[in-house]
């Protein structure tokens, strides 16, 4: 199996990493970070930078596609380079997948129309723009197009992708070598449970 994962400038690592370290840990699984061009990449928050190995015209064809989010999704909205890619790959590939505002590009994409989907808890609404059914969801199936809440659910979608992929048991063993076990010490990743007020001051780390 192949994932490519599209990077563009202002992503969010961890929505990238995450899905990224859960593939890879996978028996039999290849994963690929492509650009418009292969080289560096930098993300929203400037100090951390991936290498793209891979052009998008390298890689037509993955059999699976995870589109990270980030505050620069709004910046590549219409850029057919990467748009146009995912339009494209998503016809060969077996699942396409987004991890937050990623989803923005599958819909910018045409590719969520008539479908439930989710996304950061603070661009839900927008999925509407593209005819989808928003869906405060951790992860959310429809058929061949998966889509992850806000950054940290990447973790969450890849490990849902790998039980679909392979089976249940290599998802569990991924996850146990991961050690992934969330303890959040608050209970605060959500805004139906964080404390009044704190959504405004979540929002103004991300924009």
């Amino acid at each position: 199996m192949h994932a490519v994962i599209p990077l563009y400038p202002r992503f969010t690592a961890l929505d990238a990493v995450g899905p990224y370290t859960v593939l890879a840990f996978a028996p039999g699984w290849t994963v690929t970070f492509a650009a418009a061009q292969a080289g560096p990449v930098t993300d929203d928050r400037g100090s951390l930078t991936l290498a793209a190995t891979a052009s998008y015209a390298d890689v037509p064809a993955p059999d699976v596609i995870v589109v990270p989010g980030g505050p620069g999704t709004l910046d590549v909205m219409e850029d057919e380079a990467l748009v146009g890619w995912i339009r494209r790959a998503h016809e060969h590939a077996r699942w396409t997948t987004s991890v937050c505002s990623g989803s923005l590009l599958l819909g910018a994409a045409g590719l969520l129309g008539g479908r439930r989907a989710t996304t950061h808890w603070a661009l839900l609404d927008l999925l509407r723009t593209f005819g989808a059914e928003p869906v405060s969801e951790r992860v959310v199936e429809q058929g061949d197009i998966v889509t992850a809440a806000g950054v940290s659910a990447g973790i969450d979608m890849a490990l849902t992708l790998l039980a679909r992929a392979a089976d249940p048991m290599t998802a569990q063993s991924v996850q146990l070598a991961i050690e992934y076990d969330p303890q959040p010490p608050f209970h605060a990743g959500s805004p139906a449970t964080a404390p009044e007020g704190l959504a405004e001051r979540a929002l103004a780390l991300i924009t």
